[in-house]
């Protein structure tokens, strides 16, 4: 996958991880592309006995999982609005929290740029959803997405919502990613700003300096 993405080499890109767990991925895209490595902190609203969440959010967007028909949301936030609220409060105290020590996304940093969206698994597709919300104010060259893993699902809104996309494997219904990867090691927040802080310094020199 690294491979083909090698042809965003010559051009302006940033490289967004969609996850904790999709930085190991997204780092190496990162340094094969010189590319500034950023992550999309989210959290989703579950409902009780659901397994799909009802939506996601970041500290400024908040997107409802479109799978569900809009009566179906509509009847979800009719029955657990003290809940959703509830919800929303603390996730965004919690991302806040997480963000305030850097880690917010600076729109300059991705406009007229290819941004590539990077996952170690997709299973439902919302945190694209929550990615394309976050980037539609933002005028970027080229939006591409790119995961080893995804499910039928969410290859669907991928073909929706990215200019390109760049997939190894499809399931029907995918398990958790742990069960796809042999190290299941997730980096917590100081240890995904090391790597972020460090891309630059792995970058292989003489290549970045044949591409200015």
């Amino acid at each position: 996958m690294v491979a083909k993405l090698r042809k965003f080499d010559n051009q302006q890109c940033a490289v967004i991880a969609l996850n904790s767990g999709a930085v190991v991925v997204a780092a190496q895209i990162a340094i094969t592309l010189h590319a500034n490595l950023m992550v999309l902190m989210s959290e989703d609203i579950v409902l009780p006995g659901e397994h799909d969440p009802l939506a996601a959010m970041t500290t400024s967007t908040f997107t409802y999982n479109q799978s569900l028909s809009s009566g179906q949301v509509d009847e979800y936030v009719n029955e657990y609005h003290g809940l959703i609220d509830e919800q929303r409060v603390a996730k965004f105290r919690k991302l806040n929290s997480l963000l305030s020590n850097g880690g917010e996304i600076d729109p300059k940093f991705l406009r007229h740029h290819v941004v590539i969206l990077v996952s170690d698994a997709l299973q439902t597709g919302i945190s694209l959803q929550v990615a394309a919300d976050f980037l539609k104010p933002i005028k970027l060259k080229r939006l591409v997405i790119a995961t080893p893993l995804a499910s039928i699902k969410a290859v669907d809104r991928m073909h929706l919502l990215a200019d390109e996309i760049y997939c190894l494997s499809v399931g029907e219904n995918l398990m958790e990613s742990d069960h796809y990867y042999e190290d299941n090691t997730v980096p917590d927040w100081a240890g995904v700003q090391k790597i972020i802080r460090n891309i630059s310094m792995t970058w292989d020199l003489s290549g970045a300096t044949s591409k200015r």
